[in-house]
């Protein structure tokens, strides 16, 4: 018998070999294409005397900032001032999300309604916001309808709620000395609560035998806050009212007409592309599941509950994701009505310092970071909804 004789191929027309080399390839003009234009930047502003550091950061900010989540003082460093408008930032994007989230879906809803007025009403909403420029509505919200409202002393009073063109007035909470106990046991409970849904839906599943997982998990959490009630023999926080004093409002807390602007334009703006994506995300369920639901005496609203919804989510939640991060990145346009996000505090430092590079990057890792970790959660969250495959 004949030896066979083993010819082995050549690397470079190797077809499992070939892939790799060419990506090794890619990576190596990006970084030295990379590594040529950090070196040329850095040379072009060692030719006109800058250098490049971030030792700035902890010179004397010198502005003033109205609005600020921790204390903040012109005395204070420019570092403060940046983590200012970082946490303003958070703030605007997370409360936007919120409610962007919660008004689009009950927009989608809509949309879908056997009644006419209500289907309407949906459409003509999301036709009117989302064909309409972003920043032209942020402007309308701001000098159109906040900054015409009343004077102080005039203002628009609901009950301890006052709107006027300073914004609007709200009743607030005041940390008393048993608010950290409150919390422990708070965030206890929903940790008892969660694992208490999960231990008796199972056992009802298994069983067959309903076992009242919502009521184990509703009577845990408030037994929780009835042990946090006997240990502090107060509530969790104390209310203040605002009280109309010399020149504005004293005590609760005051929401300016720029944040309210911001916000108010992100979440309507968002919320219509929310709801399209919730329309679309219910009529791709199948309908012979819910005719089967309405056959066997099911509720509307329990079939969007128990038998749509769940099914929908898995669809919804990627194009959803897209729009948290365009919110996140719309809202540097509070630039626009003098919001302190990152976009205004990273300007007015860049305008005193020259330090342009510096804070321009300081703003790209921000965001970059910002959306990287709502894109984490997300594909988290929509990984724990998807159906395991057997």
């Amino acid at each position: 018998m004949a030896k066979q004789n083993n010819v082995s191929t050549p690397f470079w027309r190797d077809n499992r070999i070939i892939p790799i080399l060419l990506q090794i390839l890619f990576v190596i003009i990006v970084l030295v294409t990379g590594g040529f234009l950090i070196n040329n930047a850095l040379n072009g502003l060692a030719r006109q005397g800058m250098e490049v550091g971030f030792g700035f950061l902890n010179g004397t900010a010198s502005f003033n900032i109205t609005e600020a989540l921790i204390d903040y003082q012109p005395t204070d460093t420019y570092k403060r001032a940046v983590l200012v408008g970082i946490l303003n930032t958070i703030k605007v994007s997370v409360i936007g999300v919120i409610f962007a989230t919660l008004i689009g879906v009950f927009v989608g809803i809509s949309r879908l309604s056997t009644n006419w007025l209500v289907q309407k009403i949906a459409g003509l909403y999301i036709e009117i916001f989302r064909n309409t420029p972003l920043l032209v509505q942020i402007f309308i919200w701001y000098f159109a309808v906040f900054l015409q409202l009343p004077q102080v002393k005039e203002s628009i009073t609901i009950g301890s709620f006052h709107l006027s063109n300073r914004g609007a007035s709200i009743p607030w909470f005041e940390a008393n000395s048993g608010t950290v106990i409150w919390i422990i046991l708070f965030l206890l409970g929903i940790v008892l609560a969660f694992t208490l849904w999960r231990k008796m839906l199972k056992s009802q599943i298994t069983s067959g035998k309903r076992k009242y997982p919502f009521v184990w998990a509703i009577g845990s959490l408030v037994a929780s806050l009835v042990i946090a009630f006997i240990i502090t023999q107060q509530g969790p926080a104390n209310i203040t009212v605002p009280v109309l004093g010399n020149f504005n409002f004293e005590g609760g807390h005051t929401l300016t007409p720029e944040f309210l602007a911001i916000l108010i334009g992100l979440t309507v703006y968002t919320a219509t592309y929310i709801a399209e994506i919730v329309r679309g995300g219910i009529l791709s369920v199948s309908k012979g599941q819910v005719e089967a639901a309405k056959a066997l005496g099911v509720k509307s609203s329990t079939i969007m509950r128990l038998v749509i919804f769940p099914q929908a989510i898995r669809i919804i939640i990627p194009p959803v994701t897209s729009q948290y991060l365009n919110l996140t990145k719309n809202s540097s346009l509070a630039i626009a009505v003098g919001y302190a996000d990152l976009v205004f505090v990273g300007n007015t430092t860049l305008n005193q310092t020259g330090r342009a590079v510096e804070m321009v990057l300081i703003m790209i890792l921000v965001y970059l970071t910002l959306s990287l970790l709502t894109s984490w959660f997300m594909n988290y969250f929509n990984k724990k909804t998807q159906i395991v495959e057997r």
